[in-house]
């Protein structure tokens, strides 16, 4: 089992940017696949990008050349850079762990931070 801590969200201007950081428990890290999700009120958690244990990147549509997914194994640390933000990404942001490999799906995973609010503003 591996804990999860999101930071970095907040209030940001339509095209600005973010960095959200999410710092994991354990000294397994490397070992997993992590990523990030983000979920509205009533929605349902929707995949924004996951870096598998080899450093493969994969990212939704809807932020690819927006967003970047790195990983520090060093610091056990997931991070977002996030930018040209939008109206349309405010949401609660997740950071998420897995031994599946790298899925789109949320059930892939088995450990989850508890969020941190992104608001853009517009």
């Amino acid at each position: 089992q591996v804990q999860l801590v999101e930071s970095g969200g907040g209030l940001v201007q339509a095209g600005g940017s973010l960095r959200l950081s999410c710092v994991a428990s354990g000294r397994t890290f490397s070992r997993y696949t992590v990523g990030w999700f983000r979920q509205a009120p009533g929605k349902e958690r929707e995949f924004v990008g996951a870096v598998s244990w080899r450093g493969a990147t994969y990212y939704a549509d809807s932020v690819k050349g927006r967003f970047t997914i790195s990983r520090d194994n060093a610091k056990n640390t997931l991070y977002l850079q996030m930018n040209s933000l939008a109206h349309e990404d405010t949401d609660v942001y997740h950071c998420a762990a897995g031994t599946s490999g790298a899925s789109v799906l949320p059930s892939d995973y088995n450990d989850w931070g508890q969020g941190t609010q992104v608001t853009v503003s517009s």
